[in-house]
Parts: structure tokens; sequence; C-alpha cells
């Protein structure tokens, strides 16, 4: 048979050439279908072939001549003995897979709603009958094809009580798409709007993270010239804004980029004559907080009601206490703290427990546990991280009996349960050893 020798291809660009006598070897590439191959090491094992489809191999052929005798010898770049990938779907695959499948599973229209809905039209229709069949629809795609259908009779102009029940309907059914068309549309007439109108606008594609589809709506409302123009943003355009800048839960997008933004949207409202409330200023002051900018979060509320004629709430003061205990400045939050409550505020539980966590690391263990005290009695809970942190400074001061003490007296006035209280002391058992005992 014939054999290869060490050395004996050398690679170039396009081909393999080996000058033996008697021996002669050339390349050919050749377009082929996988399926229709056959094996041609005489296996054909669905092993091989399975190996083929999940790797997506492209495999050359090279015919060789040997003593007029030819055969294929088929050339991989993936070893045969390789195994299949366990790595995970990236997030952009997972996210191109999720959109494939919405869009397959996307329902069909119902032919019978839908023709029972243009028959409860006069023939002579008006928008504000159409309003009213488009709002007693539940299904939105029949919203969305009585609208376009009205759009082709003769003799009808939508208006803004037709453009506003549709786009409600399919943004509360999250048909983002099928409402940034008919946000177009809308657009593309001058003469259409209202400032609800356009909250709405703004308000959904906000709820579909489209931040730059609802700028685009606010800039449009500033374009007209008419100061009394109904168009012109009000409080609530910038409230929406203002939420959706610092977003939502745990999802927070606020950084040093975000707050720039919403430090001059702030400022462009205020030259506009808008006049800011009690939503506008909490959130300056907590996009100052999240952005550590504290100081400018103080100044805020030092203007609250010298300048803008409103008195700070609840609100405002939890958002100082967390962010001066964050920033070290515990002094600070106490005095917020007893201004607070003097005011018959209560603090919330995060409130209390950056208070008391600030307290604890910086070595007031007395005050730390009057005030982790006080919150039981205010009806707010304390988490793990506060109970641990208040634990650990205590034991640092070489008192473990004393740490032990506390932690059973929590658990006597039932502030943590079994499971908490095992991991609390475990976590002093790993920490300070056998001396907790």
């Amino acid at each position: 048979m014939f054999s290869f020798g060490r050395n004996c291809l050398k690679f170039r660009t396009s081909y393999f050439r080996r000058n033996v006598s008697n021996e002669n070897l050339s390349f050919c590439q050749k377009s082929f279908d996988l399926s229709a191959l056959s094996d041609p090491f005489g296996d054909n094992s669905p092993k091989m072939h399975a190996f083929y489809q999940t790797r997506k191999v492209v495999p050359f052929l090279f015919q060789i001549n040997a003593s007029q005798t030819q055969f294929h010898v088929l050339f991989t770049p993936f070893s045969f003995n390789s195994h299949y990938s366990t790595r995970a779907p990236s997030r952009s695959y997972r996210r191109r897979a999720r959109k494939r499948l919405l869009k397959s599973c996307k329902p069909a229209l119902d032919q019978a709603q839908f023709q029972l809905a243009i028959s409860q039209l006069p023939p002579r229709f008006a928008p504000e009958e159409l309003c009213n069949v488009i709002a007693s629809q539940v299904n939105p795609l029949v919203c969305l094809e009585l609208f376009h259908w009205a759009s082709q009779q003769p003799r009808f102009r939508h208006d803004v009580s037709t453009f506003h029940v549709t786009i409600k309907k399919l943004g509360a059914a999250k048909m983002y798409q099928e409402m940034d068309d008919i946000v177009n549309q809308l657009l593309a007439v001058p003469s259409i709007g209202s400032e609800v109108l356009f909250n709405t606008i703004i308000y959904y594609f906000t709820e579909a993270r489209k931040l730059t589809r609802a700028v685009n709506v606010f800039k449009h409302m500033k374009s007209r010239r008419n100061l009394n123009c109904c168009f012109r943003p009000s409080i609530k355009t910038y409230n929406i804004l203002f939420a959706a800048l610092l977003g939502r839960g745990n999802n927070s997008y606020i950084n040093h980029v975000y707050m720039e933004t919403i430090r001059c949207l702030f400022r462009q409202m205020v030259n506009d004559g808008v006049k800011p409330d009690i939503f506008s200023l909490n959130s300056m002051i907590k996009g100052y907080v999240l952005s550590l900018h504290v100081n400018d979060a103080l100044r805020i509320f030092h203007q609250m009601g010298v300048v803008y004629d409103c008195q700070p709430n609840s609100l405002t003061y939890d958002y100082l206490i967390h962010g001066l205990c964050a920033q070290g400045r515990t002094n600070n939050a106490k005095e917020l703290c007893y201004e607070m409550k003097s005011k018959g505020f209560i603090p919330n539980s995060k409130s209390y427990n950056s208070l008391i966590n600030s307290l604890a690391i910086g070595g007031d263990i007395e005050e730390a546990v009057n005030y982790l005290w006080e919150m039981t009695d205010k009806q707010r809970s304390a988490d793990f991280i506060t109970y641990r942190t208040v634990l650990d400074e205590i034991c640092r001061r070489g008192t473990n009996q004393e740490a032990m003490g506390f932690l059973k007296e929590l658990q006597e006035k039932d502030l943590v349960d079994g499971h908490a209280y095992r991991k609390l002391l475990y976590v002093l058992e790993d920490d300070y050893g056998n001396s907790v005992n």
C-alpha cells in the first residue's frame, strides 16, 4: 500500500506537492454534499456523520495518483477523536434564538373577530366611533388591523383619539415593533398630537428600553415653536424620562454618563419654566446618590424648600441617609435621621441597615445595637449582613461570649429563624474557632 513518509507534504498557498519518482501527488478541492459522500475509510458508522453535522466540518478531498492507482483521502481540520462541545451558548445567541421563536409563534389574525368589529361601524363612520370599537376589542391584532383598514377608507382621517387608543393597545400587549410603525405615521402628520398621547408613547418606549426612540419623541414635542401649543412637554413627560434613565429595581442603569444626561434634562426643564415636583427632585437626589455625588444631592436637598418651594418626604431622607453611610459620613447620616424622625417620618429598612452597618464598622457598637432594637420596634426588618456585621464587631473586641449572648437574644425575640441562626453560628465558629462555645 501507499504510505507517507515524514515531511512528505509541504503546505503551499493553494496546493500540496511532492516531487518523488513514480509518485505524483495532486490536490483537487471539490464542492460536494456531505450526505452524498461515501465513507472513504470504509466506515459508514453514524458517529462519523454525526461528527460532520455537529462540527460543520468542510473537508478537503485529495486525489493521490500512485503507480496508476487512484484513491481518495479525506482530510478534515479537526481530529476524528474530538468530543462534542459542552460550552453553553452565548447571550447573543440566546437572544437571537428567542427573537426567532417569538416571531415564529406570532399569533394570526382572527378573521371572525375582525369582520364582527367592522360590522359594528356605520357606513360613514367618524373617528370617535372607530375609537370606541377599537377600545372594546381584546385582541391587539384586531385593533391593529382595524386601524390599517380605516386608513384605506375614502374620506376618513385618523385623529388623536384613534392614534391614542391603538398605541395603548399595542403597548400594553408589548407589540413594540407594530407600535413603532404607528408612531412613525403619527409623527409624519404635524397637525396631530397631544401631550397625553406623546407621554403615552414615551412611556411605552421606555418600558421597552428604547430610550433613543423616547428621546426622539421628546425632541419632537420640543420642536413646536408655539409655546401655547398642547404638544409641549410637561412635568409628567420629564418624570417619565427620569424614571427611565434611573432604571427599575436591581437593573439600575445609572452611572456618570446617565447622570450627566439627567442633569442636563433637569436644567432644561427649569429653563423652560416647568416647575419640578417632589418626584423630579427625588429623582435627582437618587441619581446623585447612586453616582456617588452625595454633595450634589445635599445641595438639591437644601434648595427644595427655598428655591423650588417643595418640602422633602421620607424617600428624600432615605436616599440621603443611604448615600452618606456609603461614604462613611455617619455623623451626617445620624443628623438627617434625627431630623427625619422629628418630622414624623420613619426610616425604611435600607436606611436602618445602612446606618447600623456604618456605626458597627466605625466601632460604635452600643449605638448600632440601639438602632437595631429601634428598628425592630418600628416594624423594620434587618438583613443577614447587618446581623453578621454587628456580631463580627462584637467578636473583634474579644468578647465572644457577648456575641453568643446577642445571637441567642436575637433568636429568643424571633428576629432570626433557625436557618439564619445556624448560619450566623457557623460564621462565628469559622472566624473565631471554638472560643465562641
